[in-house]
């Protein structure tokens, strides 16, 4: 299939004690040079020896149930909410684990729960002092005597994780049987923070073989929660809620210098999720988490160093306070991150980690029986996969690549082995290729929410590529940009506010999202110094893209915050009155002359209109699907949607042009059939020509000096140019 084939390295498969001849024959097949065990695997004696690196997963809360049951005052806690209970007359009484898997959680009694836990009245939204609620234990329920009558309340409480969620998400998923729950424990307090670093100490010098010390990740657990019926009932891949004991609020409350309350945790029972426009004190609450847990990080990854081994990180599970773009992650001395790639997104989210030796992609499908079963097709999702990635690889390529899970089940597939040997070998040539230049980027592109660099390539996602149906048609802008020939950056509103020349070298804004939420704004755009700084960008210059409800929030007379500088707003009941005659359509447009058909907004928006002056290009039923307009020297474009496809990709492409007066560059290093990229890394004297589909394709394919020539590529083929 290429040139590198039966060349080695750059690849990591997982093995166990019961496929040691498969695993000898992947290190061969797949040019394999690392071997790393999986949750609940036993590294094999025979495979000891082999000549490759061994990493070693290691949890540093959990997998010692001993101490956790030896030291219960020390298990890890979480934050949780009651569900919302009406008084009606007479006292109240609140279940508190009402929803929750009872083998997941336990409630905390132990510590003070006058000073930890918070009853809250939902209707007036103030807490309600200790005096007037009590616990009941043998009910597990809290208890109001005398609350309001058709008033609404809820509990904030502190529960024990009695069960790890990661090892019953896996225990569930796998059907497992017979087996004991691991406990967390908590490495920030002081009797497990000591046992800790003793029992790292003497594992590295128990296992003289490994070579890599793979963290998971390392001590606060994302938020996932699960039911009585072990459904998952929430989760949050960006979720602090599991981070927080008594221990370590009391420091936090001496840090900032007020007092902590449970509600900057619950958020009325949001818990801060990435939607939510995150507050002053959660945003002080993730700060001095990151600080306290890179401190500590740093000093397992010190031991980790001076005993001779390197140390990798797991992109996941217990990564809260290891935001790898924020400074403090790059004080804890990582040599390397791994994470899971669902698509380019998540590849990039991997392979932009600064201060990292390099970085390793874990690619789908895991080897787990939810994929690889009878009449299962790993194969497919394994095309998928890769060809979804490959993209983003060849904007800014991982270091490596692997596969994890259960290696006996992959053996039972033997097309699967075989694509992903061609995987492998693909991967060493793009590698090759492109390492160490950057690729030809026509524009620099910053997306706009609350959140900043700290959800870099991750904002609209919920984990490994996995999005609601509300946020699909905008996690596609992100998607898209992945593997698009643009400088992408991640700036938040404290940014702006704080330095408005932060916008200096960008050509185009982009904010996408729902209205009121942290990835367009919400209040924030209340704010003149955000709202002037934006539209002086673009009034002297700057491209605009908005999608969905960008900068929605109802404020002095607009919902759309920018509403004269996208050209569009949004009807929401309070301008009825007003009549709109602005419907023509312009379909000739710049914008769209690479669409075949009716394009494609996935969920799309109702009730946006034009202003006038404003050119339509797509509306439906008198509601703006997408629009352009010109404000000063700038232009701004609306789309209500934006899901990921090459069609929408090239969509996407033509609008940062056109939005930037550059419409001329569009045909430099450019393919004009938009399921063929062209990819230049002018510093090596190379391009690429990558068909991302399944079936071949024809095209006409333009140089960097703007010459062409014809093209016709197999199905996937990728094929290489000298410049």
């Amino acid at each position: 299939m290429s040139q590198s084939k039966h060349k080695r390295g750059r690849v990591t498969i997982p093995t166990d004690v019961d496929v040691v001849p498969q695993t000898l024959q992947l290190l061969e097949q797949w040019g394999a040079d690392a071997i790393r065990d999986c949750d609940g695997t036993d590294y094999p004696e025979e495979l000891k020896k082999v000549d490759a690196k061994v990493y070693s997963t290691y949890y540093t809360t959990r997998k010692d149930n001993a101490w956790a049951k030896a030291n219960p005052d020390e298990v890890q806690q979480c934050y949780i909410m009651s569900g919302f209970y009406t008084a009606v007359g007479g006292p109240l009484s609140i279940p508190l684990m009402q929803g929750i898997s009872p083998e997941l959680m336990e409630v905390n009694t132990r510590d003070d729960i006058k000073r930890w836990w918070e009853v809250v009245d939902r209707t007036t939204g103030q807490p309600l002092p200790p005096d007037q609620w009590r616990y009941d234990a043998e009910s597990g329920c809290v208890v109001l005597d005398a609350p309001e009558a058709f008033h609404d309340y809820t509990v904030s409480f502190l529960a024990y994780l009695i069960w790890d969620p990661v090892h019953m998400y896996n225990a569930v998923t796998n059907d497992w049987q017979d087996f004991e729950h691991q406990i967390t424990f908590d490495v920030r307090q002081p009797k497990t923070h000591k046992f800790t670093m003793e029992r790292l100490r003497k594992f590295i010098a128990e296992h003289p073989y490994v070579d890599v010390i793979r963290y998971t990740t390392f001590f606060h657990q994302f938020t996932l929660v699960f039911d009585e019926l072990k459904r998952e009932k929430y989760v949050d891949w960006y979720g602090y809620s599991a981070s927080v004991s008594p221990y370590i609020l009391e420091q936090f409350e001496k840090e900032v210098g007020y007092p902590f309350r449970p509600e900057y945790i619950i958020d009325q029972g949001y818990y801060n999720n990435q939607y939510r426009v995150p507050s002053k004190q959660f945003k002080d609450f993730m700060a001095f988490q990151r600080r306290e847990v890179a401190k500590l990080a740093k000093e397992m990854v010190d031991i980790t160093h001076e005993l001779g081994k390197e140390a990798m990180m797991f992109l996941g599970d217990h990564w809260i306070g290891t935001e790898p773009y924020m400074d403090e992650f790059k004080t804890i001395g990582l040599d390397a991150v791994v994470g899971s790639v669902g698509n380019g997104s998540t590849l990039r989210l991997i392979s932009d980690i600064p201060g990292v030796t390099y970085t390793e992609g874990r690619f789908l499908p895991y080897f787990f029986p939810d994929t690889f079963h009878e009449g299962g097709d790993p194969v497919r999702e394994a095309k998928e996969n890769w060809v979804t990635a490959r993209r983003a690889i060849l904007r800014k390529p991982i270091d490596r690549i692997g596969y994890g899970g259960y290696l006996k089940l992959a053996c039972d597939f033997p097309e699967f082995i075989q694509y992903v040997e061609s995987v492998c070998d693909e991967f060493r040539e793009l590698y090759e290729n492109i390492k160490g230049t950057t690729p030809y980027c026509v524009k620099t592109v910053a997306i706009l929410n609350a959140w900043g660099k700290a959800r870099s390539w991750g904002c609209h996602m919920v984990h490994h590529a996995l999005y609601q149906k509300q946020n699909y048609s905008y996690a596609g802008v992100v998607e898209a940009l992945s593997g698009a020939p643009f400088d992408v950056k991640f700036i938040s509103f404290d940014d702006v506010k704080a330095d408005p020349k932060c916008l200096d070298g960008v050509d185009v804004l982009i904010n996408v999202g729902d209205g009121d939420t942290a990835h367009t704004g919400g209040c924030w755009w209340e704010d003149p110094a955000i709202s002037s700084a934006i539209k002086s960008f673009v009034y002297h210059g700057g491209g605009l893209i908005g999608v969905g409800e960008p900068t929605g929030h109802q404020y002095q007379g607009h919902y759309l915050q920018l509403a004269k500088v996208l050209g569009v707003e949004k009807e929401t009941g309070f301008t009825l009155g007003y009549d709109k005659y602005n419907w023509e359509q312009h379909p000739d447009h710049f914008i769209l002359a690479d669409c075949q058909g009716e394009m494609d907004f996935g969920e799309g928006k109702k009730n946006i209109y034009a202003l006038e002056g404003t050119q339509i290009l797509v509306q439906k039923d008198k509601e703006v699907q997408m629009a352009v307009n010109a404000f000063g020297k700038g232009r701004a474009v609306y789309l209500s949607g934006l899901p990921y496809s090459f069609e929408n990709s090239r969509v996407l492409y033509r609008a940062i042009l056109w939005s930037t007066h550059d419409e001329e560059k569009l045909h430099l290093w450019f393919s004009t059939n938009y399921n063929v990229e062209v990819h230049a890394y002018v510093k090596n004297g190379k391009y690429c020509v990558v068909n991302n589909t399944y079936e071949p394709q024809s095209t006409t394919v333009y140089r960097g000096d703007g010459s062409s020539f014809q093209l016709d590529l197999d199905a996937n083929e990728i094929r290489w140019y000298e410049i």
